[in-house]
């Protein structure tokens, strides 16, 4: 990160800081990171001018929200989550079948092949999908493009429509506000060490592993060693910008213009993905003691971030989300991918036979 340019990286704040600002008061769902990807995206797309945000900078915000979340297991949520596993990797694999079904079926209408159509609107992650494609010989940069929209989708209608269902909950954390009772912890802070340099050390080795690892190690030493001391919001705040600009950076209209009437389509399939995973939500709660906010976020097809922020506004369990949403994430990023190749490239060798 050596000489960097302060002053694009000041523009980028700002911009960010703004948009989050102005979401805030608008009293939109998850204001810092949505508010700040919002105006990043509209900033680069109508004054053709690409914002500064170096991906170590991005890197730190997932670090911090990592630690965040990590704060919110005890020992309870261990017993909790544990009878839930199995009727929840159920609703997991109801879901990827519902998105591969239906990613399959619109082929019959559209010139997108199934193999593109599959990776590009799977709930899986995006760099993922991506790789898998490439090996199949899917068109990619499609797959890049149904990907951000399914994700765009994703992050701005389940967050609003679980906040404009379920009453706000004032008993949680700050998590979108300057207001706290926080107090400084002194040398507590120590604790935090060895989860950020783990986050650091295993960010590329394993998936998502610079929000899973800080996570873990924070959980796990607040839960066996010590109380950990409570993070400051302002900082809480500046990782979700920079996390918001860092995803608004990455995503153009011209990658979204190239998608074309097909944007639409696979914008038609997420929205089919989402009101499919309320219902298997609803039918977890049902099943369990999970309250309803708690079981839909867990299901649904968001980022762990943004739907644990969510949850932590709603009166849903942060902690149980995260642990579910860490299952569906490893699931199907470990699974779906090598089942996928293995069965489009047994329909491949066969058909050149």
């Amino acid at each position: 990160m050596r000489n960097i340019p302060m002053i694009g990286l000041l523009e980028a704040y700002v911009i960010g800081g703004v948009g989050g600002y102005i979401f805030y008061l608008g009293n939109l769902p998850l204001p810092w990171v949505l508010g700040a990807l919002t105006f990043v995206l509209l900033y680069q797309g109508i004054f053709k001018r690409q914002v500064y945000c170096p991906d170590p900078l991005k890197q730190s915000g997932f670090l911090v929200l990592g630690l965040f979340f990590g704060l919110y297991f005890t020992k309870d949520t261990l017993l909790t989550v544990a009878p839930y596993i199995f009727p929840y990797v159920l609703s997991t694999i109801a879901l990827i079948t519902v998105s591969i079904i239906n990613s399959v079926l619109v082929t019959k209408w559209i010139a997108v092949d199934k193999i593109t159509s599959v990776f590009g609107s799977i709930p899986g992650g995006l760099s993922e999908m991506v790789i898998a494609s490439e090996s199949l010989k899917a068109k990619s940069s499609l797959v890049v493009i149904f990907q951000t929209v399914r994700l765009l989708t994703v992050l701005f209608m389940v967050p609003f429509v679980v906040v404009h269902t379920f009453p706000i909950s004032t008993t949680g954390p700050a998590v979108t506000s300057f207001g706290s009772s926080y107090v400084f912890g002194g040398w507590l802070y120590v604790w935090f060490i060895p989860a950020i340099i783990g986050g650091i050390l295993l960010r590329n080795k394993i998936p998502a592993g610079i929000v899973i690892v800080p996570l873990a190690l924070t959980a796990l030493i607040n839960i066996s060693l010590v109380e950990m001391a409570t993070l400051p919001p302002l900082l809480l705040v500046a990782a979700q910008i920079t996390v918001g600009i860092g995803m608004g950076k990455g995503i153009s209209f011209g990658d979204l213009k190239l998608g074309g009437k097909y944007c639409f389509v696979y914008f038609g399939l997420t929205v089919t993905l989402i009101l499919v995973s309320f219902g298997l939500g609803a039918i977890l709660a049902s099943m369990t003691s999970l309250n309803l906010p708690t079981a839909i976020l867990s299901v649904a097809p968001g980022g762990l971030i943004e739907m644990v922020l969510t949850a932590t506004s709603v009166g849903g369990d942060p902690a149980v989300v995260s642990s579910l949403q860490l299952i569906r994430l490893l699931f199907i990023i470990i699974f779906v991918p090598p089942l996928l190749k293995w069965y489009f490239g047994r329909k491949v060798e066969t058909s050149g036979a």
